[in-house]
This record gives structure tokens, C-alpha cells and sequence, in this order.
């Protein structure tokens, strides 16, 4: 196939050439940061809580003075382990994609906050709650009775601690993190143990590596660990429970308020707190394929067009001796020359697009492997759109062809 005639014919062409080009390098761009989105959302969404999510249910109660801490506490455990189905009914404060409640940078020296970790969620459990969570330990040992520690002002001081896997890669790569030290502000800590996973309670409003970020640290109930409560039942019988839970409270405590909004299971806490992003993939989705069926229409219509116009010239290359190969392939060859002129533009609309996107809502760079996957995608849908055209003026046969215009 030579190319020389097809770029001739192409510069004769040009404002519709370009205009197609345009639209291929809109899609390419589009589609590469689109997809990019797409992916982080969704797999933000499939992070692994490293809970019973089946089984637990989360019930939160407030408007009681602190004072009464301890009281409230422990009419509300006696009330709700009370309730038929309740296999535990332990104290947190903060469950994976519920409030979040309590984070803090953290660092290896006390003070040295020019030297920051990271910030991490401090989760404060009392005794029971390890077990009914289903954590998933990994090294280290669980928390023994003398652990739970009471909570100055928020957090206990020297205590000892469970972190996570991926916040113990991050704080000390390539260490063994069992008994490392690290301190908020001047509390300490010590690492006793690690889990597999513990997603944090806000996981969307971090980097991926950051969403299990969390410190699982016993505390003595009260004060601080008050009104949050977490209860375990099996998964057919967890709904029931929560409800029979909610409607037992102004019996229980009649001197407290239910947190309606957050007393829920916490399969319905993760549904809810992924709608938005569940509905932003459906939208960056549903702009992908408009703007591919836009762009592949544009091609239909102008291969279309351009096989209208050559009528003849199709005909005469016909009579010389061209074969429906050649003419399809000549087509073809256009339309890819064509679409590869559209995504060298859309690659670099691509990283503008995503530098625009990095400056207002602090995303990543654009990973360099979203630019072949979006050519090749935009390749093959560019041969798609100009087959049926090519494959109609390949039909024509050289006697019509020569005596229309």
C-alpha cells in the first residue's frame, strides 16, 4: 500500500482531516484520565475492611454529660448483651467507613513533627472488641488484660498497640516492626502486634496506600471511649438485631440520644459511604462511551462522505485492476493514519488534562500504561467505524462507479 497518494489526498482534505483528528485526540485524553479515575475509584471501593463486615453492626449513642461515661457504658453492654441474637457487644470508637473520630500524625521521635510518619487513625477499643471485629493477626500477640490502659484525654499514654501491615511497611520498611516505638505528639506507643488488614473510617479521603493507616489501641472504657458500640450476631440475624438494638436504647439509657444516621450495619455503612463514588463511576463511565460513539460516528460520517465524493476514482482503480482488498485496505490505511495523527495529540491533551486534575483535586500522576491501552482502544475503534464505508465502496462495481457523476 503506498502512502504517499493517501497523505496527497489527506492535505486536499484538510479541515476535515484535522477536525477528526481533534475529536480522536478529545477521546484519547478522555478516555485515559476517565479510565484512571475509574480504576482508583473502584478500587477504593473494593478495600478490604479486614472486619466481619457480614456480621457486625455499629450503634452510636450521645447527649450524655462525660461524666456519666462510665455509667452509660455499662447500662448500655448490660442492655444490649442482653438482646436475643447478640453473640458480643463490645466498646470502639470508630468503625471502617463510619465517623472518623480520632487521627493524629505520628512520628518516631516525641515532637519531631518536621519528621512525620504519617497521620494514622487511633482506633480505641475496649476488652472483646479484637475478637469481634475478626481481625486478622499476623505477628506479634493479641491484647492481654494489663494492655488496656485509660485514655488521657483522647489517647492512653505508653501503650501498647496493634498496627497494620500496610502502615507498618510505610513507618518501617523492610523491619521488623514488633516493639518499634512511635509517639503522637509526646504520647508513646509500641508496636505489640500486626494485622493482616483494618481499613480505616474515611478511607476516600487519602492516597490508596494510605487507607489502612490505623493503630488498634485498648483502652479501659470511659471518658473517651464512650457511646460507640459494636455488636457482633450471626450474619442472617445481624439486621434483626441492630433493629431490636435501636428499639431497645430509650428503655436501656433514657437519658441518651440515638445516633440515627450512624447506628447501622456495617455493610450498609460501606454502601452508603461508596455511593457517591459508585455513582461517579456510572457518570465518567457513561462520558466514555458517548465520546467513543461520538468519535466513531464522525469517522462513519466522514469515510462516508469521502466515498461519496470518489465515486469514480474508486471505479477506475477498479477497472485498472485493484481488487476490494486494495480499496478496503486504502481506506483503512487513511482512517489509521488519521487516528495515530489524534492520539499523539490525545497523549499530550492526556497529561495536560491530568495535570489540571492533579493541581485541583490532588491526584497522582497519570500512570504511562493508560496511554497504549487508550490507543489501542481508539485504533481498534477507529477500524470498526471505517469498515462498513470501506466494505460498501469495495462493493461498487467499476461500471457503476465510472458512469455515476
Amino acid at each position: 500500500m503506498q502512502i504517499k497518494p493517501i497523505l496527497a489526498a489527506l492535505r486536499r482534505h484538510r479541515l476535515a482531516t484535522l477536525l477528526i483528528a481533534m475529536e480522536i485526540a478529545l477521546a484519547c485524553a478522555v478516555l485515559c484520565n476517565a479510565c484512571f479515575l475509574v480504576a482508583r475509584r473502584w478500587t477504593m471501593i473494593q478495600i478490604n475492611s479486614g472486619v466481619d463486615e457480614s456480621s457486625l453492626a455499629v450503634l452510636t449513642v450521645n447527649g450524655f454529660d462525660p461524666n456519666q461515661a462510665a455509667d452509660v457504658n455499662a447500662r448500655m453492654l448490660t442492655g444490649l448483651r442482653s438482646i436475643p441474637g447478640v453473640q458480643s457487644a463490645t466498646l470502639i470508637s470508630e468503625v471502617p467507613f463510619g465517623p472518623q473520630t480520632g487521627a493524629a500524625g505520628v512520628t518516631h521521635e516525641p515532637g519531631d513533627f518536621k519528621n512525620l510518619i504519617g497521620v494514622v487513625d487511633f482506633v480505641l477499643a475496649g476488652p472483646g472488641t479484637f475478637k469481634a471485629l475478626g481481625l486478622k493477626l499476623v505477628e506479634g500477640r493479641l491484647p492481654q488484660p494489663d494492655d488496656y490502659r485509660p485514655a488521657t484525654s483522647f489517647l492512653p499514654d505508653d501503650a501498647q498497640v496493634l498496627v497494620t501491615r500496610q502502615w507498618a511497611e510505610h513507618a518501617w520498611p523492610g523491619e521488623n516492626p514488633l516493639g518499634k516505638d512511635f509517639w503522637c505528639d509526646k504520647m508513646h506507643f509500641r508496636v505489640m502486634g500486626v494485622v493482616d488488614h483494618y481499613a480505616r473510617a474515611q478511607p476516600s479521603q487519602y492516597d490508596l496506600q494510605q487507607g489502612e493507616w490505623t493503630v488498634f489501641t485498648p483502652v479501659v472504657p470511659g471518658g473517651s471511649l464512650a457511646g460507640t458500640y459494636l455488636l457482633r450476631a450471626r450474619p442472617q440475624d445481624v439486621q434483626r438485631v441492630l433493629q431490636a438494638a435501636r428499639a431497645a436504647v430509650p428503655k436501656i439509657a433514657p437519658d441518651v440520644v440515638l445516633d440515627q444516621d450512624n447506628s447501622k450495619t456495617l455493610g450498609d455503612l460501606r454502601m452508603n459511604y461508596f455511593k457517591t463514588d459508585r455513582i461517579m463511576i456510572g457518570l465518567l463511565l457513561g462520558v466514555v462511551v458517548l465520546m467513543l460513539g461520538v468519535t466513531a460516528l464522525g469517522i462513519v460520517g466522514l469515510t462516508s462522505f469521502w466515498v461519496a465524493q470518489r465515486r469514480k476514482q474508486i471505479g477506475i482503480r477498479r477497472a485498472i485492476g485493484a481488487t476490494r482488498g486494495d480499496i478496503l485496505r486504502y481506506f483503512q490505511t487513511e482512517n489509521f493514519l488519521i487516528v495515530t495523527f489524534g492520539i499523539a495529540l490525545g497523549m499530550l491533551l492526556a497529561f495536560v488534562l491530568n495535570a489540571v486534575l492533579m493541581k485541583f483535586y490532588e491526584l497522582p500522576h497519570l500512570p504511562l500504561y493508560y496511554l497504549p491501552v487508550g490507543a489501542l482502544v481508539l485504533w481498534g475503534l477507529g477500524q470498526l467505524a471505517v469498515l462498513g464505508p470501506a466494505l460498501r465502496a469495495a462493493a461498487v462495481p467499476p461500471v457503476v462507479a465510472t458512469r455515476s457523476v
